[in-house]
């Protein structure tokens, strides 16, 4: 929302006096408008300072102020209405919702508080940002991650599932009965990583569907030929492979017969907390949320409402906390200074769990394997230096139905390169990503930012990387995020 900015200048506010120190400071309005202006106690509220676009970004506004240590209060008045920044600190007083800002009176203390990403902003674009050395930042205390994590915990609990279905939506589900082939395509077309599973029979909601499931059989198909056909996919429905997948993972009896299974599912008036613990203790990425109804107390008919995942339950957290920041203290601590993800070891530290990362070149058979091995739904892949530039994740496997290019492709041949220019176009360098598929973060950057890139359903992950050089420092994950709130090991 404002960052201090020595190199632009600036005009002098009219609530300095000669000889006070000065502060630059940038204001951004990034939610568009026609005409955007700004006003705060540091013009008594009387003067409305135009604000500019920005040079290839028409919806996002700036202005240089200089302002002078201390309080400040401020709005933005938006093509005849008065507005406030929900994403920056933000209280009600006389003036209605206003954000405010403190600034120190020593310059080198300013904060470095960045706009959020304007929606045409590259992913990769952090080289603007500000480097901060990760020793110079003090660690979060026990008390205040103890503090802030049961009034988490205390939220969660109070709170149920009935918040996480959306006002309207639609629900894909997959019958058993349906070829493997046919759901792969599916899920490449409607763009989804998951789907439900449902029995026409039992009229059942009878389990999920994942993108770790397709890694699992391309794998297995591969090892019994060096190509994979299109019938080899077409002769295994759903409910055939969840019979193999159990043979896999031994969790069949001594007469050769799958041991009894339940779904793993929840109830709309299941607690917050308990679908977010089920995710967790299960290793899934969703639950489906089912609402069952008897009749005449004997049959029991199920109504699949939503599917439930840990960044559905993230944004009603961060919902809730927006409004009362201050009553979680490790909000504005930056992501370095708490145990939160997994990152680079340092020369001597080997209690570190290692960080996982691909070169281009490497076979998607490879790839594959490490994300089932070291069970994690993504890896950075990096240049010879270290720096970030894709990554590849569970849900690209889909990519492989894009013009049926299962039925073509060698996993030993071909590269994660390879693969990932199968969903993007042929000519786009690395660097040019589609949509939100891969994001980062700074070390510096607070908690609560980091929580709100992670609430978006398309963002599973943030690749914490070095500003300028992009090397990767660490990745933060949605399950971090929850592992560190609740307090698991």
């Amino acid at each position: 929302m404002f960052g201090g900015s020595g190199a632009e200048s600036g005009h002098e506010s009219s609530g300095g006096h000669a000889g006070s120190i000065l502060i630059p400071t940038r204001f951004v309005w990034p939610y568009g408008g026609r005409r955007v202006f700004l006003s705060g106690s540091f013009t008594r509220w009387s003067e409305h300072i135009p604000m500019s676009p920005v040079e290839g970004c028409p919806t996002v506004f700036q202005v240089v102020w200089n302002l002078s240590p201390g309080y400040h209060q401020y709005k933005f008045y938006v093509d005849g209405e008065w507005r406030h920044d929900e994403q920056q600190q933000f209280v009600s007083g006389n003036y209605g919702v206003v954000n405010t800002i403190f600034l120190s009176g020593e310059p080198d203390m300013v904060p470095n508080v960045f706009p959020p990403e304007a929606p045409d902003r590259a992913n990769m674009d952090v080289d603007n940002d500000v480097y901060m050395p990760m020793e110079a930042i003090p660690q979060a205390s026990e008390s205040d991650i103890e503090i802030s994590r049961h009034r988490i915990s205390a939220f969660l609990s109070t709170h149920t599932a009935y918040e996480l279905l959306p006002e309207s939506g639609k629900v894909i589900a997959f019958d058993i009965n349906m070829p493997v082939k046919q759901a792969f395509h599916i899920l490449y077309e409607q763009g989804i990583p998951v789907a439900p599973l449902w029995n026409s029979y039992k009229s059942q909601c009878v389990g999920v569907l994942t993108a770790l499931d397709f890694v699992l059989i391309l794998r297995e198909l591969g090892n019994h030929g060096s190509n994979l056909t299109e019938e080899e996919l077409e002769t295994h429905t759903i409910a055939a492979w969840k019979e193999v997948k159990l043979h896999l993972n031994g969790q069949m009896d001594d007469s050769g017969r799958p041991y009894p299974r339940h779904l793993i599912h929840s109830g709309p008036c299941d607690s917050l907390k308990d679908v977010a613990l089920k995710i967790f203790q299960n290793k899934v990425s969703t639950i489906p949320i089912i609402h069952s109804s008897s009749r005449d107390g004997s049959y029991f008919q199920s109504q699949l409402l939503h599917l439930a995942s840990l960044s559905g339950i993230l944004k009603c957290i961060c919902r809730h906390f927006r409004h009362s920041s201050s009553s979680l203290p490790i909000l504005q601590q930056p992501i370095c200074a708490i145990p939160l993800g997994t990152w680079v070891p340092k020369i001597g530290e080997s209690s570190r769990r290692p960080l996982a990362m691909l070169r281009p070149n490497t076979s998607l058979s490879a790839a594959l394997s490490l994300l089932v091995q070291a069970e994690v739904s993504s890896v950075p892949i990096v240049d010879d230096n270290d720096s970030l530039l894709d990554i590849y994740s569970r849900s690209d496997i889909t990519d492989l139905a894009k013009d049926k290019a299962y039925a073509r492709i060698s996993l030993d041949e071909m590269s994660i390169h390879e693969a990932l220019q199968l969903g993007q176009d042929a000519n786009s360098p690395y660097g040019v990503f589609n949509g939100q598929r891969c994001q980062m973060c700074l070390p510096s950057d607070p908690l609560h930012k980091v929580m709100e890139r992670l609430s978006n359903p398309r963002v599973r992950r943030l690749v914490i990387v070095e500003a300028g050089s992009k090397r990767v420092e660490g990745i933060v994950s949605l399950s971090d995020v929850f592992r560190f709130l609740l307090g698991l090991a």
